[in-house]
């Protein structure tokens, strides 16, 4: 057993994979209060990675009865990874990494940048058939919203969303990416965040927190909320998906395969900001993942560094205690103007020595100092996951 049990007075107690003296003051009094819910099931597991975010601590999984809590979900809905190895001489995608990074960056657009045009691959995504019955959909008369949607479908985003070509210990080359439902996931989310509290003050449900407010299987805002969420999970998969097409087009070329398929021998693809209806301790339960991935027994996944460190291929041991979760990453160890106000750019020009990427002033808040040691985060999930290969990143997009 390698976690940390921790009471909580006010609800449901805490099995924490991190050592409680090392998490923020700010996290841990998020768990507790998304702990004191009433719909809450057994306990909270909080991964090594934790750290606080809005309503709810990034790093965290909540098992609940017949309810879910929106902003324990999060506005990126569906943010995830895929990866893929690439089955192709490494020295070949290796040559000239400035050029493959800007033709990376020339086929998806970064940070709040949108596709000009549509390609045949988003305009044909089956999802836009149920656009309409979305929350949003309802009241999208001149399509402005599925507008926007249609032009962000295979588009990064910023923060810590990125591109990145890795090299793992055998030599093998490895494209590996990280986004989200772009901002109709945020979209969808505020709208049902925001009706959410209005419930809560409607009905005078009291609350340790606002972005704790909730909706319940008897509320039709709950279906309604449901359908959305599933709709951006899926828009979530389907842009990680397009934009690894265009990758490995890019790729294609860069190696000298004119545009044909690049060979590939492993892929893994997974959510870490999502609702899965699962089976728990002998109850079926929706289980929000917010900066945490599903790790069930031989369940593949991806837990990635900073730019500049390692990320890793893991493999799922499907630990109970953990509702079958692992980590999504280093996790933060400080604020974004934090790492701004301490760090600059030649800090960052040293710490991602080695790596094709962006070294401006623009980027300093995604420096590896600004993250929680990857290795002692995976040594604290040795119980969760085990290793399957260790990557080391080349290349670097970023928005």
């Amino acid at each position: 057993m390698s976690y940390h049990y921790v009471e909580n007075t006010a609800g449901k107690p805490i099995k924490m994979w991190a050592d409680p003296s090392e998490v923020e003051p700010q996290a841990l009094e998020q768990l507790k209060q998304s702990a004191s819910l009433p719909f809450v099931f057994k306990h909270v597991a909080a991964m090594p990675d934790i750290h606080s975010g809005r309503g709810s601590t990034i790093g965290s999984v909540i098992a609940t009865r017949k309810a879910i809590c929106p902003c324990c979900v999060g506005v990126d809905i569906g943010c995830g990874m895929q990866a893929a190895r690439l089955d192709i001489d490494p020295g070949l995608v290796l040559d000239n990494l400035p050029k493959l990074r800007a033709s990376i960056e020339r086929s998806i657009p970064v940070g709040d940048s949108s596709n000009r045009g549509l390609t045949p691959e988003v305009e044909g995504w089956m999802g836009w058939e149920n656009w309409e019955s979305t929350a949003l959909g309802k009241i999208d008369k001149k399509g402005d919203y599925l507008s926007r949607a249609k032009h962000q479908l295979g588009s990064l985003g910023g923060g810590n969303h990125f591109v990145e070509v890795c090299v793992d210990k055998d030599g093998k080359t490895w494209i590996m990416l990280h986004s989200g439902s772009r901002g109709i996931g945020n979209s969808l989310a505020t709208h049902h965040i925001n009706h959410a509290k209005r419930l809560m003050e409607a009905y005078f449900i009291n609350l340790p927190h606002e972005d704790l407010s909730y909706f319940t299987e008897a509320m039709p805002e709950f279906h309604a909320y449901m359908y959305d969420l599933l709709w951006a999970q899926q828009y979530a998969f389907a842009n990680r998906a397009e934009m690894m097409r265009r990758c490995l087009k890019d790729i294609s070329h860069h190696v000298g395969l004119a545009g044909a398929p690049v060979p590939t021998s492993f892929e893994v693809s997974c959510h870490h900001n999502y609702v899965s209806l699962e089976h728990h301790f002998g109850e079926n339960v929706y289980v929000t993942r917010k900066g945490a991935v599903r790790a069930r027994d031989g369940e593949m996944g991806i837990i990635p560094g900073s730019m500049g460190t390692k990320s890793y291929i893991v493999r799922g041991k499907g630990n109970v205690d953990s509702f079958h979760s692992c980590s999504h990453g280093a996790g933060r160890r400080m604020s974004r103007n934090a790492a701004r106000a301490k760090f600059t750019v030649q800090d960052l020009i040293d710490q991602t020595s080695g790596v094709e990427c962006r070294k401006d002033n623009a980027v300093v808040d995604e420096i590896p100092g600004a993250y929680k040691d990857i290795d002692k985060v995976m040594a604290a999930q040795t119980d969760l996951v085990e290793i399957v290969a260790e990557l080391k990143q080349v290349l670097c997009v970023k928005g």
